[in-house]
């Protein structure tokens, strides 16, 4: 809703970026800022006045016209200044942010105030605490809001004006603290709609170095997109991928903890409704990681429609340091082909997310059923990534439960309803990696399970999977992956309770019950599988342990095939085999075990 000009901006950006690293919250506004109107001539302007009744300093060696000055928002006038500032205190009661936005004939006023700022203990631009009793905030959206209490230590002033290049910074190359053991009491918003209590937050320590490019160079930035909309200039795209690459490399801090937001309020159709988290980690932040983010207690409730819990969620870190040294090794000007020659190596190695606990009874929006599932929990784990590529991959979920509609259009869950399935409780896996040196991708877990009904797990190798895969060429890409060869597959199912709906419903279809029908179809698979297998040594062995498997005299079944050649089965014998599946026979040892 701001658009105010260069030296207002960068005016502003100082302020804000210095004290609200102090404050936690709240910005900090510029003095007298007037935003001249900007086409449209319907779009907002706004004024900004802050008012600071009195200033308390003892010891300090900046004068009370100069602090005011200051803490009203000049701050990049006197940067020098605040950065050598000495006291014993410097206390400011209250102060007052005005803020008056115009649209059109219509106005609004926002009103801002922080309650006892106090500084003790400051020496070279350096405090050693910072506290501040509250601040509120009327007139948002016909709401308020209320914060409570922060404070923090070793307060850096003259670190946070370096790091913006407010001060002179020259050779300093390394992460300095810029404050620790900062605790934020948490607070309350209140609006017609919803009213929200914020728990406290509390971090050990935060660091920063001296970016490399100064606010003027930033705010630029930040007005050449805007006015270049959505075509910018290769020198534009430029100079923000090489300043957000330095902006993820320039802090580091511990861990931060917030406990949490308990929110109530109404719906659009007047409904009350409530939002909650009862806990929320960010892990240290350091040069180049984006840390992971953990949830703990997420709610969603509409009273008398649904609801939406979530026990836990995390997504995990990302590491940025892969694209940062691509774009650090880039042109000044960087144009659409650079873009396309570099987009893999631009995607950051994600870890992945889990979530457990998961609890939902909605509406259907399609049908007059509703949507119950449950889910224990689900990981997606990605690892050793080449050219954007995870190489190693591991995803499960586990206890996935929900009902069954009475119809549905899906063949499948349709014969599950048929056979008198009502609900489903399912989990699968998957876990694959590559292995350089051997050129292998190992197929460690893909299996999927229902309770109550079966598991089928499935293992093997792969062969030929060379670094071409993931390279950055597509068609030497695709031509690795049409080389791929199977050299070993195993297959272990286990019956649950499957078999026994199946022949169930089958045998009352002809009048008989499972037990009779049971040995029946054993000898039929037994026959087919020897028919099929003709000539190869273990036919009758894998015959048997089938018709074992199918009787239910044993409950699990495993199936393990090796090519007899190396590298394997590839994608020219698969094609063979369209025509005579019996090709394969041959060329497969294949055994089979029951029990």
């Amino acid at each position: 809703m701001i658009s105010p000009t260069s030296r207002q901006r960068l005016g502003a950006v100082a302020a804000a970026c210095l004290l609200s690293t102090a404050l936690s919250a709240g910005p900090a506004w510029a003095q007298k800022v007037k935003t001249p109107a900007a086409e449209p001539a319907a779009a907002p302007v706004t004024d900004f006045t802050v008012e600071i009744p009195t200033i308390a300093a003892v010891g300090s060696n900046l004068d009370e016209a100069t602090l005011r000055d200051i803490f009203s928002g000049n701050v990049a006038s006197h940067a020098d200044e605040l950065a050598g500032l000495t006291a014993t205190s410097i206390t400011i009661p209250e102060i007052l942010v005005k803020a008056t936005t115009t649209i059109g004939d219509a106005s609004s006023d926002t009103v801002i105030t922080f309650s006892d700022l106090v500084l003790t203990d400051v020496t070279d631009g350096v405090a050693g605490s910072v506290k501040l009793a509250g601040s509120s905030m009327d007139g948002l959206e016909e709401g308020s809001a209320e914060m409570g209490p922060f404070a923090a230590s070793n307060f850096n002033i003259a670190g946070v004006l370096g790091t913006y290049g407010l001060v002179d910074a020259t050779g300093q190359t390394e992460l300095e603290t810029i404050y620790t053991d900062l605790q934020f009491e948490g607070g309350t918003l209140t609006t017609p709609e919803v009213s929200c209590n914020f728990g406290p937050v509390t971090a050990a320590e935060f660091k920063a170095r001296p970016l490399k490019y100064s606010f003027a160079d930033i705010i630029g930035m930040a007005e050449a997109m805007e006015r270049e909309g959505e075509t910018p200039s290769p020198e534009t795209i430029g100079k923000a991928l090489h300043i957000y690459a330095d902006m993820f490399t320039a802090f580091e801090s511990s861990s931060v903890e917030f406990a949490g937001l308990d929110c109530k309020g109404t719906d659009d159709e007047d409904r009350p409704l409530t939002v909650a988290i009862k806990g929320m980690t960010m892990g240290g932040m350091s040069p180049g990681i984006y840390p992971a983010i953990t949830m703990d207690g997420l709610e969603f409730a509409v009273e008398g429609d649904g609801h939406f819990n979530i026990g836990k969620l995390e997504i995990k870190q990302t590491d940025l340091s892969g694209p940062i040294a691509v774009v650090e090794a880039a042109p000044a000007a960087i144009d659409e082909a650079w873009l396309e020659a570099n987009m893999r190596s631009l995607i950051p190695a994600f870890a992945g997310f889990s979530f457990a606990d998961v609890d939902m009874d909605v509406p259907d929006p399609e049908t007059d059923e509703r949507i119950v599932i449950g889910i224990g929990a689900f990981e997606l784990a990605l690892d050793a990534y080449r050219n954007g590529i995870p190489t190693d991959l591991y995803t499960s979920a586990s206890n996935f439960v929900f009902k069954l509609p009475a119809q549905t259009d899906d063949e499948q869950l349709q014969q599950l309803i048929d056979l008198g399935v009502t609900s489903l409780d399912l989990g699968f896996t998957v876990d694959a990696s590559w292995n350089e040196a051997e050129d292998t991708i190992a197929i460690d877990d893909v299996s999927v399970t229902g309770a109550n009904l079966a598991t089928v797990l499935l293992t093997g190798t792969l062969t030929n999977a060379t670094e071409a895969l993931f390279g950055l060429n597509e068609n030497a890409a695709m031509a690795a992956a049409m080389g791929l060869a199977i050299n070993h597959l195993r297959v272990d199912v286990t019956d649950a309770g499957l078999s026994d709906l199946i022949l169930t419903t089958v045998a009352a279809e002809q009048g008989s019950d499972a037990a009779t029908m049971r040995p029946i179809f054993a000898g039929l698979a037994e026959g087919t599988v020897v028919g099929l297998l003709a000539g190869a040594a273990d036919a009758q062995k894998v015959g048997a342990a089938i018709n074992s498997f199918v009787s239910g005299k044993a409950k699990q079944l495993t199936l393990d095939m090796t090519a007899k050649e190396e590298p394997g089965l590839g994608m020219f014998d698969f094609m063979a085999a369209e025509s005579d599946p019996a090709s394969l026979i041959g060329k497969v040892n294949i055994q089979a075990v029951a029990k």
